[in-house]
């Protein structure tokens, strides 16, 4: 169970990674949401020929993350010290969000194994900055939101 999560989180981050690079060419291009998020990341699994057992959680990360987005960045920016999102990599930035969401809004989910896994992915996809990056922010954001 948990190395299909690992890969679910993985497979999320490529795709939160895709729609960021998409964002950044097209600023006033809306994220998908609805019918056409869900079509979008059907399409993507499909394409790439995703286990059918890794679908339902890489599609609850990526479409959480993308429609809480607006509350997640502003808690980004509080815990990543002088740092603003827009600054970020795009591999840090969609990695962050999706640790976020899943802190915040998937509590069933222990906070050491959310910012596990992101450390984890950011040893893989990110620069030799991105694990204690990473870790830094997400430890205090567990503690902002999970204080026991």
């Amino acid at each position: 169970m948990s190395s299909n999560r690992r890969r679910a989180r993985e497979i999320a981050l490529q795709i939160l990674y895709r729609y960021d690079i998409a964002k950044a060419a097209s600023p006033s291009l809306p994220p998908p949401e609805g019918a056409a998020l869900a079509k979008e990341i059907s399409q993507h699994f499909d394409h790439f020929k995703t286990d059918m057992d890794l679908r339902e959680f890489t599609a609850q990360l990526v479409a959480g993350t993308l429609l809480n987005q607006g509350e997640i960045d502003p808690l980004l920016e509080r815990h990543a010290s002088h740092w603003k999102i827009t600054r970020m990599s795009f591999v840090d930035r969609s990695l962050l969000r999706m640790a976020a969401y899943e802190l915040k809004h998937l509590p069933e989910t222990p906070h050491a194994v959310v910012i596990n896994e992101a450390v984890e992915l950011g040893k893989q996809f990110g620069t030799s900055e991105t694990p204690s990056f990473v870790n830094g922010v997400l430890d205090a954001i567990q503690k902002e939101l999970r204080p026991h």
